[in-house]
């Protein structure tokens, strides 16, 4: 915690949950018991967004192609947020276990999508492009919904076993480290 002007404590996930001034920068949506913030997660929303219109949509190619690893400061650094210096405290202030496991989950994220950009880029044809970008977006909202599970307030990331179990599995069994 640091101190304010006046000598009172201050928090930087309080501060950085503090309304925007204009709506063209909207409320972040900080965990207080976390100190993360869900935007983050936009960033990967939406490449899996773009990912699964490309096969009935190829014109969107160049969309996914131009988007590009960023971590958790490098996203609100870059960010047109008002409050963009108080998440990024509010993360470096954060419980180091959690930050590792966001941080772990976002690396596999990266991961996922620059190899699949790399791979549409050797093989660009419309049918592989299309194959391709199903199976990442495939692979990754199980990683966005333990991310989200995360930044929440579960630091482990664990998800109840679904219908999609066994695929939740294999993901579990490649982020053990």
């Amino acid at each position: 915690m640091t101190a304010s002007a006046a000598g009172q404590p201050t928090d930087p996930a309080a501060a950085a949950c503090a309304p925007a001034d204009s709506l063209s920068q909207g409320a972040l949506n900080i965990n207080p018991t976390t100190g993360l913030c869900t935007d983050y997660l936009n960033h990967f929303n939406e490449a899996v967004m773009v990912l699964e219109m490309l096969p009935s949509m190829p014109e969107c190619l160049d969309d996914f192609l131009a988007w590009r690893p960023r971590s958790y400061s490098e996203h609100f650094a870059a960010s047109r947020f008002k409050n963009r210096e108080a998440v990024i405290a509010a993360y470096q202030a954060a419980n180091p276990a959690v930050r590792r496991a966001l941080d772990a989950l976002a690396d596999s994220m990266n991961g996922v999508l620059t190899a699949t950009r790399e791979a549409i880029e050797m093989n660009n044809t419309t049918a592989a492009t299309g194959v391709l970008a199903q199976c990442a977006a495939a692979w990754l909202k199980p990683l966005l919904t333990r991310a989200g599970i995360v930044i929440n307030g579960n630091a482990t990331g664990r998800v109840s076993k679904t219908k999609a179990g066994a695929s939740q599995a294999a993901v579990d069994a490649l982020l053990q480290r």
